[in-house]
């Protein structure tokens, strides 16, 4: 026989064996042998031994074992790329099995702990997805939550991932309100909530510069109504007062600073203020009708 024809041969043989289920692969070993054993006389060894070296040889390896390896490459060897695998494993040998239901939430934690953030949220959401009514459910979702917190940006660039945590934050406390994952997730909330805040300051403050005072009022109004119990509306308030006195606006800078000064008496943004109303002969009061009056009403906070 050529060496042409037995190369075709084995490429038929190799594509048969793909085609059979992986959990008869010693029957599939042992036929191989059969059908090759023939072949060796015809003066092809070299093509043979290198056929032969390939082991691409499936064995099932038991659920538990797989498991308890991703765990111990997890806490003894503080290995979780290497956990993560085993855990995929599990799932990929055993994908019916209660293992497979524990090693897919293993696996996000892993892949969490190793940084990789998008494979914890792509195995994080199957899981939701697959046992949404697990009590671990609510571990999952949270994971996904801190993915995306992990991942926000400074405030001199985009906040869409912010956006995205802010979202997968308030997910976590719709859908598990008493879960202890609320909880944590309401203050990376306040956190989130801060940096989108900050980002809104930091464009503010850039118009300012600029003296474009109406684009400087719409990025401080913006924290005024929507992060007002963040850490940024103490400086947006002053700031309010400041661009509203330079355009002529004198009763929303009076607002601006009666409310900072009702709200955050002690803050040195409020002496700044009342010091800017006073230089123009004015007093703070505040004007009920006002947004920001009724940004701060609204929290009972006005």
């Amino acid at each position: 026989m050529s060496a042409q024809r037995m190369t075709r041969e084995l490429r038929k043989i190799s594509a048969g064996v793909a085609r059979h289920r992986l959990g008869r692969p010693l029957r599939l070993a042992a036929g191989l042998f059969v059908l090759v054993i023939p072949l060796s006389g015809c003066g092809t060894g070299a093509l043979w031994d290198k056929f032969m070296a390939k082991d691409d040889t499936f064995v099932e390896e038991p659920a538990d074992k797989l498991y308890n390896e991703g765990l111990y490459l997890m806490n003894q060897r503080k290995d979780p790329k290497a956990a993560s695998k085993k855990f995929e494993e599990v799932d990929r040998q055993h994908p019916y099995s209660e293992w497979a239901r524990k090693s897919l939430l293993m696996s996000a934690y892993a892949f969490y702990n190793a940084g990789d953030y998008d494979s914890c949220i792509g195995a994080a959401t199957r899981y939701v997805t697959l046992h949404p009514g697990s009590p671990d459910a609510a571990y999952a979702q949270y994971l996904i939550a801190a993915s995306h917190y992990d991942q926000i940006p400074d405030v001199t660039r985009d906040q869409g991932r912010t956006e995205k945590t802010i979202a997968a934050l308030e997910e976590v406390i719709r859908k598990y309100p008493t879960s202890e994952y609320a909880v944590s997730a309401k203050a990376k909330l306040e956190g989130a909530r801060d940096q989108l805040a900050g980002r809104e300051m930091n464009v503010g403050r850039y118009y300012m510069e600029k003296r474009d005072y109406t684009a400087a009022i719409n990025r401080f109004k913006t924290v005024v109504t929507q992060y007002q119990t963040t850490r940024h509306v103490e400086e947006a308030l002053a700031r309010l007062t400041e661009a509203y006195m330079a355009i002529g606006v004198v009763g929303e800078a009076q607002t601006a600073a009666a409310v900072l000064g009702h709200n955050f008496p002690d803050s040195r943004w409020y002496k700044d203020a009342y010091n800017l109303v006073k230089s123009g002969g004015l007093e703070p009061s505040e004007n009920k009708g006002s947004y920001i009056s009724r940004a701060f009403k609204k929290l009972g906070l006005g």
